[in-house]
């Protein structure tokens, strides 16, 4: 196990945080705020013409053929940057599934329109009152030779931007499939949904809306690998909040010197900056058991733990340490809670 990263990739974070640097102030994150999809297309298609959304795309589809280690570098920054752009439900939720499970047809029509950012993909994993994506709720039934998908999503990321969603619902035999749905297509309502950080979801309902089968996809195999996206976003959120803190707190004087000379300061920082090394390590191995395909479910569980605890008490060891200013709209910390 060894979590130095190759020039190559540290080449391809280097490039992202860049691009996103550029792109995404706050300024910038401001005016998309305001708008009503929530989505910085600026920021998407730079990221495109770099051919970063092609990083786990496979070569033959237009991609890099880069692999999970290298598509939660991307993800890192997308966090620091807290970039309003839908790297993780396109490239994790979808992508990443149509690439492994996906016909010849169904990787041909969908994986080169998301290197090239023409083509955004989610996943619908929620349903209400249920939070085992491997048990829906959702069923799918044949209908002649095709599918039809009957039930309820919840908190749907970029759904509205989605030309695809995968759908998981139970079949007949009790067998869980993934199911490939137009939004927008027939029996498909979507229904604005607001989340927290502002994030644009929605819940879907489907009444024998027309689902086209991801053959042998396994939600298990999906689940573990949003999870482990998510912990490397967290990673880029917690470890920017803790530099805005260091900043903010050499500045800021009380008593005529720096608080960040404070004792108890020191100490609050320190635990935060431990927690951020907790997610940091966890982080990366999960990514890199399932990047060289072995057995990942402990270490998964681990990620998302330290990822979730301990990604809350950085951000709120950060918003204590600023004070007021740390809940001023025009002040970026906000954003990071």
């Amino acid at each position: 196990m060894d979590f130095s990263f190759t020039p190559e990739q540290e080449a391809l974070r280097e490039l992202a945080r860049r691009i996103l640097d550029d792109h995404v102030t706050q300024a910038r994150l401001k005016a998309v705020e305001a708008e009503p999809d929530g989505f910085d297309r600026a920021a998407w298609q730079a990221l495109a013409e770099a051919r970063l959304l092609g990083v786990a795309v496979p070569e033959d589809t237009g991609g890099s053929g880069l692999g999970v280690l290298e598509l939660c570098l991307l993800l890192e920054q997308v966090g620091r940057a807290v970039a309003p752009v839908p790297v993780f439900p396109t490239l994790v939720l979808g992508a990443l599934a149509i690439a492994e499970f996906g016909t010849a047809e169904q990787r041909r029509r969908w994986l080169p329109g998301v290197a090239t950012g023409e083509v955004v993909l989610t996943a619908a994993l929620l349903e209400p009152g249920a939070d085992d994506p491997g048990m829906p709720a959702a069923a799918a039934a044949r209908d002649a030779a095709s599918w039809r998908v009957d039930g309820v999503k919840t908190c749907v990321p970029a759904a509205q931007l989605a030309a695809r969603v995968l759908v998981p619902a139970r079949l007949a035999d009790g067998s869980v499939g993934i199911f490939l749905v137009d939004p927008r297509g027939r029996g498909c309502t979507l229904e604005r949904q607001v989340a927290t950080n502002r994030e644009p979801q929605a819940r879907l309902v489907l009444d024998g809306a027309p689902g086209d089968v991801l053959p042998g996809a396994n939600v298990g195999w999906l689940v573990e690998r949003a999870l482990v996206g998510l912990a490397a976003m967290q990673l880029g959120v917690t470890e920017r909040a803790l530099r805005l803190t260091a900043e903010y707190t050499a500045r800021r004087e009380q008593f005529d010197r720096p608080i960040a000379s404070f004792q108890a300061v020191h100490q609050r920082a320190a635990d935060a900056y431990i927690d951020v090394e907790a997610i940091r390590l966890t982080t990366w191995q999960a990514a890199w058991r399932l990047a060289a395909g072995l057995p990942a479910t402990a270490e998964v569980a681990v990620a998302k733990f330290w990822a979730s605890e301990a990604a809350h008490r950085v951000v709120y060891a950060a918003q204590h340490l600023h004070g007021g200013i740390g809940v001023d709209l025009d002040y970026p910390l906000h954003r990071y809670y």
